[in-house]
């Protein structure tokens, strides 16, 4: 190999005739061999640099010009790339220079599959970090409660990662990993059953975090109870109710129960039902859906569906009217309504139309005729 080298390097040769210590053999080959490689491997490594920085350039332009997450995340994940990683590709690419067997061969091969392995998981470790700080951001104008819960899953993220990039570098050394699986594998198991539900409140924190089903704010109603969210954990969720006492729900439990969230309500829909005496007349029945459209109509932040004759009631005409109340707050709705009965009492009283109120007849036979007798809102016949 040498003499062929020499053949092609005829400076070099001459060189190594002169100087006969770099023929000296070492570790399997010569010196000016050993110094050859050296020196590529330094100018592959400034190479590799000059095209890491050029990339690292190009993709900071990009990400400036765009909102994508995935330019974002590559970038980051490249600015992990260390330097040790780049040494090491450098003197992997000029090692077919040398001939390599035995303990030198040996150590090659750890040193690349130490470095890649340790390298992959600080690319993930790095795609995770900028991932989770995204999503913070994000968090922390719609639900800054649930930054800590984020914060503490990120944790478990790092771990497992590391833990598989660990057996991964064991296994591909040459050690034998199965036992060591196998002892975990029961060793899991085992606290699974023993942490089993605070796991399970543990996983469904992180589906309230990513699904977001209500967040720190939300007005939501789970079974009979209501109430506002104030924090959201990585075991539990703590509710303050309308009478001001907290409810703390198992995260668990929480998303396998129906939840109503009135938070994301667009707008709300109300129906609501009247009766007038049956001794209104047919004109004034007919015109009552116009006055309340009209009393809808001329309230602020309604919409108005319908209003309908709907049935014969015990003691009266029926009404029912649907409308809508275009934003979701509770008091604004509450203000709405009142402002629609009051119109609606103003208005009937000025047409004479009377409200029904509950009432019975009864009938009582007798020899010496009927005679209609009132008491209490109640009409009874007497004999």
């Amino acid at each position: 190999m040498i003499e062929r080298l020499g053949e092609v390097f005829t400076p070099l040769k001459e060189l190594v005739a002169e100087v006969p210590v770099l023929g000296a053999e070492v570790a399997g080959n010569a010196l000016w061999l050993w110094l050859l490689a050296l020196a590529a491997a330094v100018l592959v490594y400034g190479a590799l640099r000059l095209v890491q920085k050029h990339l690292l350039k190009r993709l900071r332009g990009l990400s400036e010009r765009t909102h994508t997450i995935a330019d974002d995340v590559l970038l980051e994940v490249l600015r992990a790339t260390k330097r040790f990683f780049v040494a090491v590709l450098a003197i992997l690419l000029v090692s077919p220079l040398l001939e390599l067997t035995g303990t030198s061969a040996d150590m090659r091969r750890w040193l690349v599959v130490i470095a890649l392995t340790v390298q992959v998981g600080l690319w993930g470790q790095r795609a995770v970090t900028v991932w989770l700080e995204i999503q913070r951001e994000r968090l922390l104008e719609s639900d800054p409660g649930a930054v800590n819960t984020l914060q503490g899953l990120s944790y478990l993220f790092r771990l497992a990662l590391w833990a598989a990039v660990v057996l991964l570098m064991l296994d591909n050394l040459g050690y034998n990993v199965s036992a060591l699986l196998a002892g975990l594998g029961i060793g899991g198991i085992a606290v699974a059953l023993a942490l089993q539900n605070v796991l399970g409140d543990l996983f469904a924190s992180l589906s309230i975090t990513l699904d977001k089903p209500f967040v720190t704010g939300d007005f939501i109603i789970v079974g009979d109870l209501l109430g506002t969210v104030s924090h959201v954990g990585l075991k539990t969720t703590r509710v303050t109710s309308l009478s001001g006492e907290q409810l703390v729900f198992s995260n668990s439990d929480l998303l396998a129960s129906r939840i109503r969230n009135y938070k994301r309500m667009q707008e709300r829909r109300v129906v609501f039902s009247f009766g007038v005496l049956y001794q209104t007349a047919v004109r004034e029945l007919e015109v009552i859906p116009a006055l309340v459209r009209r009393a809808v109509d001329d309230t602020e932040n309604t919409r108005f569906d319908r209003a309908h004759f709907k049935e014969f009631g015990d003691s009266a005409y029926v009404f029912e009217v649907v409308y809508y109340v275009l934003q979701p707050d509770y008091n604004l709705y509450m203000d709405c309504q009142q402002r629609i009965n009051l119109e609606l009492c103003r208005t009937f009283e000025e047409r004479g139309i009377e409200f029904a109120y509950p009432t019975r007849t009864l009938h009582v036979a007798a020899d010496t005729g009927p005679a209609l007798v009132s008491v209490a809102g109640q009409e009874l016949s007497k004999g």
